[in-house]
C-alpha cells in the first residue's frame, strides 16, 4: 500500500445563514472531483456560519476549479485556503520526552550520576537486564535509504523522514512502545547492513521500510540470520498480513470459499510476493503470479507459486490481487463477471472500484482502504514482548486471521484506528510465538484474556 500522492487543502468559508447553502456547497466541491473529508463550524451568527470543509483532490488544477466553483455561489464567500498537511509537519511529528524529570538534586542522582553508575554495572555483568533498565526493551529502529517510498519513488533518506516520522508516531500511539526513524545515506548494500548491525544493540526490534527491490530481499535475509531481535521489511509482510486479512474477509462478503478458490497475484514486487506467500502458507495452494515488472527472480515458483500472464490471471482466478503500482492497468473487459478484485496501488490503483462492479465483479476495493496501518504496530509488539528472535510465519498468519476475525459485520477490515485491534494483534502474535516454542520468555496470564488462555494450554 503506498503513500497517496493526494493533495489535502481546509477551504474556511462564510456562508450565508440559509437552509440549503451547505448543500449547494459541498455538492459545487465533490462534482468536481474533491473528496470531502471533515466539516467543522468555527463560529456562527446571525446571518452567517463559518465552517472549515476539509478536501482531499489529484492536483493543483482540481483545486482551482473548485475555487472558482465556489466564487460562484453568491450565499459562501472562500475567506481562508489552509495547508494543514504542512501545518502538522512544523517542528517534525515525534518529540523525545523524560519519563522522570529532574527538579532535585536528589532526583539528578538517581537519574544521572553517580546513581546511574551502578545500574551500568548491573548490564555489564548481565546484557540482559537492559531489557528491563533501558528504553532498550520497548524501542524500535525504523530503518530506511529512501530507495523506494512507494508511490514517490527514490527520494532518498531525507526526503523519506515525513513518511517516518508518521509511521512511528502510529506505532507509539497505538503501544505501549516507540519506534525511531534511523535514515541510512547508502545505497550499498552491504554497507546497508552493516549499518544496521552496528546500531542494532540499541532496540529489541528492526523494521525496514521503502528499500527498493530486489536490494530489500538479501538485507532483510541478512540481518535476519545475523541478529538476534526480529527483523520485518513492512512493506512485504505487513502488506501481506492486511492484504490476507481483506482477501478473507472479501471472499466471505461473496460467499467464496478462500481456500478452494484460485487465486492470482498481478505484480511480484515486495509486496506481491510476501502476498502469494503468505496466501499459499494459509491455504496450501499455489497462487498463479504474473511477474509484471520482472521483480520475482524466481522467488515466486521457489515459494511454490506458478507464473503465468496477466490475462491467464483475469481468465481463470476468481480472487485477483494487484500491486503492479500500474494505474489502469485492469480494463473492464478483462474483468470476469462474480470475481473478487483488490487493486491495491495507490495513489491510483489498476482499476477503479466503481468500474470493477460496473464491468461485474462480485467485490471491489483498492488501497486506500486497506491499510499497513493495521498490522505493524501489533506484529512488532507481540514479537518484542515474547522476546522472539525471528517473526515467522505463523506469526504472521495469526495477525492476519485477527485481523479479519475483527472486522464489522459486512466490513472488509476494521477500523485502523481502534486500539483494540491492535492489542489483539499483539496478543494472536505473540500467542503463537509461544505455541510454537520460539517465544523467549513466559508472559504473564494477565497478557492475554480467558479465551487465548485456553487455546495456549
Amino acid at each position: 500500500m503506498a503513500y497517496q500522492q493526494k493533495i489535502i487543502r481546509t477551504l474556511r468559508c462564510k456562508n450565508k445563514k440559509t437552509i440549503g447553502v451547505l448543500a449547494k456547497l459541498t455538492t459545487a466541491i465533490s462534482s468536481l472531483g474533491g473528496d470531502i473529508g471533515d466539516i467543522k463550524t468555527v463560529s456562527t451568527g446571525e446571518l452567517h456560519n463559518i465552517r472549515d470543509i476539509t478536501v482531499m483532490f489529484d492536483d493543483e488544477s482540481c483545486l482551482n476549479h473548485i475555487l472558482s466553483a465556489i466564487d460562484g455561489l453568491p450565499e459562501v464567500t472562500l475567506e481562508q485556503v489552509i495547508d494543514g498537511v504542512l501545518e502538522k509537519h512544523l517542528g517534525g511529528k515525534l518529540q523525545l520526552l523524560p519519563r522522570y524529570p529532574v527538579h532535585t538534586l536528589d532526583d539528578l542522582r538517581r537519574v544521572y550520576t553517580p546513581g546511574v553508575a551502578a545500574v551500568s554495572k548491573l548490564i555489564q555483568d548481565d546484557p540482559s537486564k537492559a531489557q528491563l533498565y533501558t528504553g532498550i526493551g520497548k524501542t524500535v529502529a525504523l530503518v530506511t535509504n529512501g530507495t523506494r517510498v512507494l508511490g514517490l519513488g527514490p527520494i532518498g533518506p531525507v526526503a523519506a523522514m515525513p513518511v517516518m516520522e508518521g509511521k512511528a508516531a502510529l506505532f507509539t500511539q497505538f503501544t505501549d512502545m516507540q519506534m525511531i526513524p534511523v535514515l541510512v545515506n547508502t545505497t550499498d548494500k552491504k554497507e546497508f547492513i552493516q549499518t544496521v548491525k552496528n546500531i542494532s544493540c540499541a532496540y529489541s526490534a528492526i523494521q525496514l521500510e521503502d528499500i527498493a527491490t530486489p536490494a530489500c530481499y538479501d538485507i532483510e535475509t541478512q540481518l535476519d540470520k545475523q541478529l538476534a531481535i526480529p527483523v520485518m521489511h513492512d512493506d512485504q509482510h505487513g502488506t501481506a498480513v492486511v492484504s490476507l486479512a481483506a482477501a478473507i474477509n472479501a471472499c466471505k462478503l461473496v460467499g467464496a470459499d478462500f481456500k478452494k478458490i484460485k487465486i492470482g497475484q498481478l505484480g511480484l514486487g515486495a509486496a506481491g510476493s510476501a502476498i502469494s506467500r503468505l496466501i499459499m502458507s494459509y491455504t496450501g495452494n499455489p497462487v498463479l503470479g504474473a511477474d509484471v515488472k520482472k521483480y520475482s527472480l524466481n522467488r515466486h515458483e521457489k515459494m511454490g507459486g506458478k507464473l503465468a500472464s496477466i490475462e491467464e490471471i483475469m481468465k481463470k482466478c476468481q480472487l485477483v490481487i494487484a500491486t503492479t503500482g500500474i494505474a489502469g492497468m485492469i480494463t473492464p473487459n478483462m474483468v470476469r463477471k462474480g470475481q473478487v478484485i483488490l487493486a491495491l496501488s495507490n495513489p491510483h490503483p489498476e482499476i477503479a472500484i466503481e468500474d470493477a462492479l460496473a464491468a461485474g465483479a462480485a467485490f471491489a476495493s483498492d488501497g486506500s482502504r486497506v491499510n499497513n496501518l493495521l498490522g505493524y504496530p501489533g506484529i512488532l509488539k507481540g514479537a518484542i514482548d515474547s522476546r522472539v528472535t525471528r517473526i515467522t510465519q505463523e506469526m504472521y498468519l495469526a495477525a492476519a486471521e485477527t485481523i479479519a476475525l475483527r472486522a464489522p459485520d459486512k466490513e472488509l477490515i476494521p477500523d485502523p484506528l481502534d486500539p483494540s485491534v491492535h492489542q489483539a494483534v499483539a496478543r494472536a502474535v505473540a500467542q503463537a510465538a509461544i505455541a510454537s516454542g520460539a517465544a523467549g520468555i513466559l508472559l504473564d496470564n494477565d497478557y492475554f484474556g480467558s479465551d487465548e488462555r485456553e487455546a495456549i494450554t
